[in-house]
């Protein structure tokens, strides 16, 4: 006897699915149910959620476990073509998170260049490196409110939907980084400027702990399960894209404009150019839809009813180690993002050991970002035929013996060294980011997966980039040598390598809810 067909009243009753099994509640294409020869009758799924023919077994109780193989061969091929909603969730997941991170790297850049005189110099009038370094702890001090974020946006992500979510992180973002532009100096309010250009940037950093999370799962639970790592790759490159934009704005800035007018009113155009890119993140995220195993799981409330506590009762080592994971990588990030810049094209009488000019260093860092980009989305790809964590490792190796180099490079006081430099560490970056999406997705149940990737994250870039400029400068104004800020980059990277050697093979996990109770 065949097996009855699934109807859409059945839908409650589904076994849990991956994504090359249903790629969302209301419909199913045929094509996905097939063999690869045309016959649908060989792969169909029961009213009583039995599946038949050539859909892979599940596992028998994962809900919890973060460990299963990879998919079993008799998986049906993903399909070749991307539908309009994936186009459209790729789009929407790409937009919003270069527009949060272009918010975020125009303060990490200014902290470099202009924020440490206006806000925060005349506290430290007798000692300027001590005001730059206050710069840059302003800079850190945002990540502290990242785990927050995470745990209240991945709470509410888990129960009302990763895309309302996005489109409130997005607002609240766009909104911060507006106000920085508006907002008087030390010279203007005194005391009152640094405070409240503090109170801003911790709104930046609360907003950023909500948004990776969602993106990342929007794209990868959106993805046939042979491509997750090249879907995942398309929020993870709206960091790169995201640099080249503020840097690039930044550049364009100082070229057209005298330093005293940089100084004086050209650093707040960046700021202010935020509300017209998050209007269009706005429209583009709000044309996505909610993502298919968030679905399945908004028909299955009881099961979410406590993700928070349910993922540190039975996930935290996941989450340790997806924050080990990150802390090589964020921290080496904000080298590039803003330390790089501003210690190439400090001038030599302020204090600086290389003493370029600020214009090609900008232009520079905004071509290097280039390759950031192109090996994040490589790094994704290669993740889906090498799998995570040797992507992850060999990226990490990259790091580790590329970072002594670079700063020797930059010490060479020589614009081409200079890019060169950075463009051969990015190749490293890449391969130990592209993945993560993916990785951090494979790692947590459905249940607990927004709030266990966004905290994993956010506790990563805490302990990674939070203060790795800070303490950069620290090592730099102590030993006078950079050669002291890449041991340290070093050390960071051998921890996340060992992090994610500990971490068992995710590739073709599961994405699905693997157990309900009626």
């Amino acid at each position: 006897m065949r097996p009855t067909p699934l109807r859409r009243s059945d839908t409650a009753h589904v076994l849990p699915y991956d994504r090359d099994q249903l790629l969302t509640r209301q419909s199913v294409p045929r094509h996905l149910f097939t063999d690869g020869t045309g016959d649908h009758s060989r792969s169909s799924i029961t009213a009583t959620g039995e599946v038949h023919g050539n859909v892979a077994q599940q596992p028998k109780d994962p809900l919890m476990s973060t460990t299963a193989s990879g998919p079993s061969a008799s998986h049906p091929a993903a399909p070749a073509s991307i539908t309009r909603e994936e186009r459209k969730v790729l789009a929407g997941t790409l937009v919003g998170t270069t527009i949060e991170w272009y918010d975020f790297f125009i303060y990490a850049q200014a902290a470099g260049l202009v924020l440490s005189a206006q806000y925060f110099g005349p506290l430290a009038s007798d000692n300027p490196a001590l005001g730059q370094i206050m710069a840059w702890a302003s800079l850190g001090i945002s990540f502290l409110f990242r785990p927050l974020g995470a745990i209240i946006a991945g709470h509410l992500g888990d129960r009302i939907g990763r895309k309302k979510m996005l489109v409130l992180t997005l607002i609240l973002m766009g909104a911060a980084t507006s106000l920085i532009g508006l907002l008087p100096n030390y010279a203007m309010i005194g005391v009152g400027a640094p405070i409240l250009l503090t109170l801003l940037r911790i709104l930046q950093g609360f907003s950023a702990g909500g948004e990776w999370g969602g993106a990342a799962l929007l794209s990868v639970e959106h993805a046939p399960i042979s491509k997750r790592g090249i879907f995942g790759a398309y929020p993870q490159i709206g960091v790169p894209v995201g640099m080249i934009l503020a840097t690039g704005v930044i550049w364009i800035l100082t070229t057209v404009l005298s330093p005293e007018q940089f100084a004086s009113f050209g650093w707040r155009i960046p700021f202010l150019f935020s509300v017209v890119l998050v209007l269009v993140g706005y429209y583009i995220r709000r044309q996505v839809e909610e993502s298919p195993v968030f679905a399945e799981l908004a028909e299955r409330k009881a099961e979410s009813s406590a993700p928070l506590g349910t993922l540190f009762k039975k996930n935290t080592k996941e989450v340790v180690l997806s924050a080990l994971i990150f802390i090589g990588n964020n921290a080496v990030g904000y080298m590039i993002i803003a330390f790089f810049a501003a210690y190439a094209s400090r001038p030599i009488e302020d204090g600086g050991s290389v003493g370029l000019d600020r214009a090609p260093v900008l232009l520079a860092t905004t071509l290097a970002s280039f390759g950031w980009l192109i090996f994040t989305m490589w790094g994704g790809a290669l993740s889906d035929r090498l799998g995570r964590v040797r992507t992850f490792q060999i990226g990490y190796i990259l790091l580790i013996v590329w970072l002594i180099p670079t700063f020797l490079m930059i010490d060479m006081a020589n614009i081409w060294a200079y890019g060169i430099g950075i463009f051969v560490l990015t190749v490293g970056m890449g391969l130990s980011y592209g993945p993560m999406s993916a990785m951090y997705a494979e790692m947590f149940p459905a249940q607990v997966r927004y709030s266990g990737v966004s905290i994993g994250y956010a506790l990563g870039a805490i302990l990674g980039g939070a203060f790795a400029p800070t303490i950069a400068e620290t090592l730099l104004a102590e030993t006078g040598k950079s050669i002291s800020i890449a041991i340290y980059m070093i050390i960071v990277c051998i921890i996340s390598l060992i992090g994610v050697s500990l971490v068992k093979e995710t590739k073709g996990v599961d994405l699905g809810i693997t157990k309900h109770t009626s």
